[in-house]
């Protein structure tokens, strides 16, 4: 057979007459991407994406379908050809009904693979569910306790009876790890020679040495207090936050090769100068550990405390001490002012020191940021709320405080996006206790970086990338609160993982671009997902969270939340509907989709219903991900001989279906899984070990 010499890209090669413009791009090394070609199976020029152009012709041609001359000149990378591909992808996308990752893992700001670990939960395989969350969160016990699960807002079963427990889950495997007497430590690479200085071993700065130690650098924190933690340690109360299991986690840091030196503030005992000069990179953790003033009359009177130092003080050594450093007591009554978990934590602190606790807040109950779990359980524990009132005023009298209020009215939207408290004139009503605590806010203290070339925002922070987290000095980085205010913890956990790839990425002296960016297609957000998507699927209630006994935790620091049981944690576990698509890493269409910067959600409209065959041994379907390709059509019926899928319907209603519409299970479907190996979208997936076990077959076989 003669030859015919073509261009690709510029490189001119000889390939036979009967190829095609994908041939011989192929053997260029030129890859064109196509979602619907397999060289067993005749061209299909189904999905547009194999697109180029030839010299001289009108317009770009389908490079599957299109046999080579001789002479033709082929571009395959214009900007025409990227930008056709693109918005083919696009328009495949448009109908995709499917979810890269779940909602909950999408949601989560340490990025941790929550559909992961909680599988492997299900299955019992709770150090693998450990080693996957660590792969994000290193302290999953401490966030298990405390994360307000942002996570399980999103979660699909909302729909139903109930989100899943992901934040318990996740505690509960942490805790199992804990309890094994050999915690994991994940490997560490070879050292680097790179040393990075940690300012601060709060959330923010232990996951950034965590998995800055495992990439090979040696690493040091630089904590101003006795003990690690930042405020998991000092800032919440240890029924919620176990002083031992804090203790423990971090020691799973530091058994890597993290150093710690405790007691060292920056700017007193180590100038940040010289942190500079003598480490490659620094990382600055800074929390916002000190409490925002009300600026009212009398705040400043014996008696008075922030939330944020009452706690400190309170979880430093389990007892109150007052400005002067004397032991203080409490007293019988306590007023507590603010909305936040930081001020139910002070009350039901106050109320295990003894006290009758009111707490004061200026907006309503529904207005309230803190957690209802904790709202109501500061009601248990009988302290009082007063909504629609805020101290204007504090005397000190010889029997204690007066605390002189004014009640409010709620008017239009303030920049928080709730309605605005307004004074009502005349309505000042005084309050008498013992101690008066403020638990309005936090704001950072960045003195230890002042004119030292860190910039700062105009509300204070750290001026720093919110994504690489590089700060305006190359070799200094910066996460958590001291970058985002007052934040939650898993936040500062996510900083510090993102900081850490960008350290490295600096000290390598690659371009610090930070992590790479999640690309996800979504069936759509919580109130948009179809009830197609929720049919036959069993009601199963939420697994209760085993809590000690109101009166018993009154009297005592001990842990509330008690934990789940094994039993109760593969049962919920199993409640999860498994979003996200197993064929993720398989999936050529999210890959291409990636590569040319499809989005999405450009092209709106009707997508294809949910629907899922899982009635075969071997494998299951999601014809909602079909992009039509013919791939499995062709491979069972011209390879396979036996026709078991065929296309149904047309236009947008067509569907590749078993015959008769039957289940998978009813057809002559052998298992082989040739359909699933060439699909392109996770539309056809093998069931767990049904690839090994076929493998296993076929070797049983030739043998």
């Amino acid at each position: 057979m003669e030859n015919v010499h073509v261009t690709v890209d510029g490189r001119e090669i000889s390939v036979p007459t009967d190829w095609t413009v994908l041939d011989a791009a192929r053997e260029a090394g030129v890859e064109i991407p196509t979602l619907c070609y397999h060289p067993e199976l005749k061209p299909f020029n189904a999905c547009l994406l194999c697109v180029v152009e030839i010299e001289g012709g009108a317009r770009p041609i389908l490079a599957c379908g299109t046999q080579v001359r001789d002479g033709m000149v082929i571009t395959s990378n214009s900007d025409l050809i990227k930008e056709t591909r693109r918005i083919a992808l696009e328009l495949l996308l448009s109908e995709h009904c499917g979810d890269c990752f779940g909602p909950c893992h999408l949601t989560c700001p340490a990025n941790c693979d929550i559909p992961g670990f909680v599988h492997a939960i299900a299955r019992g395989d709770h150090a693998e569910a450990n080693r996957i969350i660590k792969r994000d969160i290193p302290l999953p016990v401490a966030l298990g306790c405390v994360c307000p699960a942002p996570c399980e807002e999103e979660c699909r079963r909302n729909r139903l009876e109930g989100p899943l427990a992901i934040r318990v889950l996740k505690r509960f495997a942490g805790e199992q790890d804990l309890k094994s007497g050999q915690p994991y430590l994940p490997d560490v690479a070879p050292d680097t020679g790179y040393k990075v200085a940690i300012v601060g071993a709060g959330p923010a700065g232990l996951s950034a040495a965590y998995y800055l130690r495992q990439m090979g650098h040696a690493v040091t924190i630089f904590e101003a207090r006795a003990e690690a933690g930042g405020m998991l340690r000092y800032g919440i109360p240890a029924y919620r936050m176990p002083r031992e299991k804090l203790a423990a986690e971090i020691k799973t840091i530091t058994d890597l090769g993290v150093e710690i030196q405790y007691d060292t503030a920056i700017g007193c005992d180590v100038s940040f100068e010289d942190l500079r000069k003598d480490y490659d990179a620094v990382f600055l953790g800074i929390g916002a550990q000190n409490s925002r003033p009300m600026n009212i009359p009398g705040e400043d009177s014996a008696g008075v405390w922030g939330g944020v130092e009452f706690l400190a003080c309170v979880n430093d050594d389990s007892e109150v001490i007052d400005t002067e450093g004397r032991v203080a007591d409490v007293g019988q009554h306590v007023v507590v002012i603010g909305g936040g978990n930081t001020a139910i934590d002070a009350a039901r602190t106050s109320v295990r020191l003894g006290a009758d606790v009111q707490v004061i807040y200026r907006r309503s109950r529904q207005e309230m940021p803190a957690w209802d779990i904790e709202v109501d359980a500061a009601e248990e524990e009988g302290v009082a709320f007063h909504f629609l009132a805020s101290p204007i005023g504090v005397q000190k009298t010889d029997t204690g405080l007066k605390v002189t209020n004014i009640r409010m009215e709620l008017g239009p939207p303030d920049a928080s996006g709730r309605r605005r408290p307004i004074p009502i004139e005349g309505s000042e009503f005084v309050v008498e206790c013992d101690t008066f605590i403020m638990a309005i806010g936090q704001v950072v203290d960045t003195d230890c970086v002042v004119d030292t070339g860190v910039a700062f925002t105009r509300w204070g922070t750290i001026d720093a990338d919110p994504w690489t987290t590089q700060t305006a000095l190359p070799d200094v980085f910066a996460g958590g609160d001291g970058v985002t205010g007052p934040d939650i913890a898993v936040e500062a956990v996510g900083a510090g993982h993102r900081a850490a790839i960008s350290i490295d990425q600096y000290l390598r002296g690659e371009a610090v671009v930070g992590p790479e960016e999640m690309w996800s297609a979504t069936m759509g957000a919580l109130d948009q997902v179809t009830e197609s998507r929720f049919a036959g699927v069993e009601k199963v209630e939420r697994a209760d969270m085993p809590e000690l006994p109101v009166a018993e935790r009154v009297s005592t620091f001990d842990e509330v939340e008690l934990g789940l049981t094994e039993e109760m944690a593969v049962t919920e576990a199993k409640r999860c509907l498994e979003c996200e698509c197993t064929a993720i890493d398989d999936c050529d269409l999210r890959r291409y989709a990636i590569a040319y910067g499809a989005d999405p959600e450009r092209f709106t409209g009707a997508r294809r219903e949910y629907k899922l065959d899982a009635s075969h041994e071997a494998l299951m379907r999601e014809p909602g991900k079909c992009i039509l390709c013919g791939l499995c059509v062709r491979m069972c019926r011209d390879v396979k001989g036996l026709n078991v899928f065929s296309f149904t319907n047309r236009g947008f209603s067509a569907t590749v279906e078993p015959y008769f519409g039957l289940p998978l299970v009813e057809t002559t479907c052998d298992g082989c899984l040739k359909c699933v190996e060439i699909c392109s979208t996770g539309a056809l997936m093998a069931r767990e070990g049904a690839a090994e076990a076929l493998e296993e077959e076929l070797e049983i076989t030739a043998a």
